[in-house]
């Protein structure tokens, strides 16, 4: 999956699972008078001392997580170490970079109330999902099956992914899809005048 694949079904997952979570909480509110009825606050157990789902969710992090496991790959595989590894999904693309991402992002929500790299490990975990990584374990799993990621033709790396848009549906359906998401997604914040708080701060609701 490409750019608008990655970032508009990531966060179009994101958003549909916090409004869910959120119903949620809020019909059982509505059967305990003790707990604050309030749909947009997701997982708002003790605010003063967790802070709800929607205070700490920042959609930029989001988006950019959905991509970091390319950003950091891509370059780092095709053009930088391109003779040593010759492989756009490498490090970034395994499990052991989004354990270590999520432990990290645990660890500085934990000590400083911090959720920023959580957010982040959620949507580079989106993307290998994404990406189907399961069916590479050589690379899923690295180091297990040595240290190796296995080399392939990147030559015409860009040449072959512009194809891929016109060619193949496994790749031009999904990015349809994530493109309609992002649009809806900014014509909300526009049309609810959150554009430019969105920029600012991540948050939505």
């Amino acid at each position: 999956m490409l750019l608008f694949a990655h970032t508009g079904i990531t966060l179009g997952v994101t958003r549909l699972s916090c409004k869910a979570i959120a119903r949620a909480r809020f019909n059982t509110a509505k059967r305990k008078p003790s707990i604050p009825a309030n749909p947009t606050d997701c997982f708002a157990e003790n605010s003063s001392r967790t802070g709800s789902f929607a205070t700490w969710i920042d959609y930029r992090l989001i988006l950019l997580g959905s991509m970091l496991p390319d950003i950091i790959d891509k370059p780092l595989g095709i053009w930088f170490l391109r003779d040593i590894l010759s492989n756009g999904r490498v490090f970034s693309h395994t499990l052991l970079f989004a354990v270590l991402l999520a432990a990290a992002g645990m660890y500085l929500y934990v000590s400083r109330r911090s959720a920023g790299l959580l957010c982040l490990s959620f949507g580079s975990i989106a993307h290998l999902y994404l990406d189907k990584m399961w069916l590479n374990p050589r690379t899923i799993f690295w180091p297990l099956y040595g240290w190796s990621f296995g080399k392939i033709d990147v030559s015409h790396w860009l040449e072959r992914v512009l194809t891929s848009l016109g060619n193949d549906p496994d790749v031009y359906i999904p990015e349809t899809i994530g493109a309609l998401l992002l649009s809806v997604f900014l014509l909300s914040l526009i049309r609810q005048g959150k554009l430019h708080s969105f920029v600012r701060t991540g948050k939505v609701d």
